[in-house]
């Protein structure tokens, strides 16, 4: 009888983690360079990052005013495991695959070297939000280089 109950449990608890909430990344998001870590003249600029989320996809549509200057820039990343391709920051195009760990969404971010013929650049971010779904935090980590951590509070 205890058997069968420690192999129930452990069952439930397999599928609670298999189950486990994907976060909710929809709405409007204001950079907060205070906040943030590592951001080096990225604290001078002021962003804000509009989010359409689906089951299948992720689209981010980001309105940057830095130096006097305004850009925006679409993001759309597929929330099925199949690769899709995007600008990446630094220019250039980048393949980009998406997948959930959890709550949180890992995006790799695969673009040719600077250099020709150079090894590719690989850099993952990884975006989350808080319990309250009123901060959202863009972790980036690229080779052996500390993390930027960027974060955004939910604009109403």
């Amino acid at each position: 009888m205890k058997v069968k109950l420690l192999i129930s449990v452990l069952c439930l608890m397999t599928m609670s983690a298999f189950a486990a909430k994907r976060s909710d990344f929809s709405g409007p998001w204001q950079f907060s360079p205070e906040k943030s870590k590592n951001i080096g003249m990225m604290a001078q600029m002021k962003m804000i990052q509009t989010i359409e989320q689906s089951d299948s996809s992720l689209d981010v549509t980001t309105h940057t005013t830095f130096q006097g200057r305004d850009e925006d820039s679409k993001t759309h990343l597929d929330l099925t495991g199949k690769p899709a391709t995007n600008e990446s920051p630094m220019g250039g195009p980048s393949e980009t695959v998406s997948k959930w760990d959890g709550g949180k969404l890992v995006t790799t971010w695969t673009s040719e070297s600077a250099v020709a013929g150079g090894p590719k650049v690989v850099r993952i971010e990884t975006r989350s939000v808080s319990a309250d779904g009123k901060t959202m935090s863009v972790e980036s980590f690229r080779g052996s280089n500390p993390a930027i951590v960027m974060v955004f509070e939910k604009k109403q």
